[in-house]
């Protein structure tokens, strides 16, 4: 598997991190061997991240970590990343809440450092409901500083989910090294310029994260490119009840709907599964570091193993997709 410049960590990192989850849930659900099969088959293939959080299965995924990192040889062990989510009905003990967060999750994972940890509270134009704003979202990079020099994680990230303009304005704060940016084939605002031969931005019906990308490049910030299969929606017609869509004007049904016009617009791609198709999306932007895949068997782990080999989805592909993203599913109904 390749690797890409992860930013300005200084790391190398796989085209694919294992994402360990809820949705796919592999990690949390799955028997013992065949959480084992999965890391395995990840090593085997070149991937070196891994990719989890306190709120996974209330702690589930990063106590199952602790042991499938400890069969490994020390110099076999990938990188790894966790994620905190703050209380927003205590915003004045931010920096005590982000210290309890990690100590936890270092204790479970059996650990005494990660290599990244990332703010999981999306951000939005004011505080809010579970949601920071920017200014915000800068004192929690105040308090990491202070963390950092403890030892106890090497990079900082956040999720950037919420309002468009605000996680850009936090990529470009400097503040972050790495972003976990929601970018697939039914939202592709991140990275693709909707007014380039596309639907008009002002039309679009979901979140718009435009220029998200481009930022990141700008300011030498790492990429997790998080959602390729938007909660297996773009991968498969069977529902496990996990899914649970995270932008604006997302509903199942939307997003199914979205989902099929997609796929009707693309037509045969052969032997080539929806799952890998998605994935190559990912990798045909060079903004984009690392793809963090979720999976709920060990069948999913190969299939998305082998999209890599396929390399980047092709131009005449992407030139394709923007006459799905034209249709009427993908904007506003006052816009149709």
């Amino acid at each position: 598997m390749n690797t890409r410049r992860f930013g300005r960590t200084g790391i190398e990192i796989s085209e694919l991190t294992l994402g360990a989850g809820f949705v796919g849930g592999l990690l949390i659900h799955a028997t013992d061997d065949e959480k084992r099969a999965c890391i395995r088959a990840c090593l085997e293939a070149g991937v070196n991240w891994i990719d989890t959080a306190a709120a996974y299965g209330d702690g589930a995924s990063e106590k199952a970590l602790n042991w499938l990192l400890a069969e490994l040889p020390a110099d076999e062990r990938p990188y790894l990343s966790t994620k905190f989510r703050l209380d927003t009905e205590r915003r004045d003990d931010f920096g005590d809440q982000i210290r309890a967060s990690l100590e936890a999750s270092l204790a479970r994972l059996g650990l005494d450092r990660v290599d990244l940890l990332t703010l999981h509270n999306p951000l939005a134009p004011a505080p809010g409901s579970g949601t920071l704003s920017l200014d915000e979202a800068l004192a929690v990079a105040d308090h990491l500083e202070r963390l950092h020099g403890e030892g106890l994680f090497d990079h900082v990230g956040f999720t950037a989910l919420g309002d468009g303009p605000t996680v850009r304005a936090a990529v470009e704060s400097d503040r972050f090294d790495v972003a976990q940016v929601y970018y697939n084939l039914l939202n592709p605002t991140a990275g693709i310029d909707l007014d380039d031969g596309g639907p008009d931005s002002s039309s679009w019906s979901s979140t718009d994260f435009g220029g998200l990308l481009a930022a990141c490049a700008a300011h030498n910030v790492g990429v997790m490119n998080i959602r390729i299969l938007a909660a297996g929606v773009l991968a498969t017609d069977v529902r496990h009840g996990r899914e649970a869509p995270i932008t604006a004007n997302a509903e199942m049904e939307t997003e199914e709907a979205r989902a099929r016009s997609i796929w009707a617009t693309l037509g045969d791609r052969g032997a080539e599964t929806r799952a890998q198709t998605a994935i190559r999306f990912g990798l045909a932007h060079p903004a984009v570091s690392t793809i963090v895949f979720g999976v709920a068997d060990v069948s999913q782990v190969n299939e998305a193993l082998a999209a890599p080999g396929l390399g980047p989805l092709e131009e005449e592909a992407l030139a394709t997709l923007r006459r799905a993203w034209t249709d009427d599913l993908f904007r506003r109904p006052s816009a149709s």
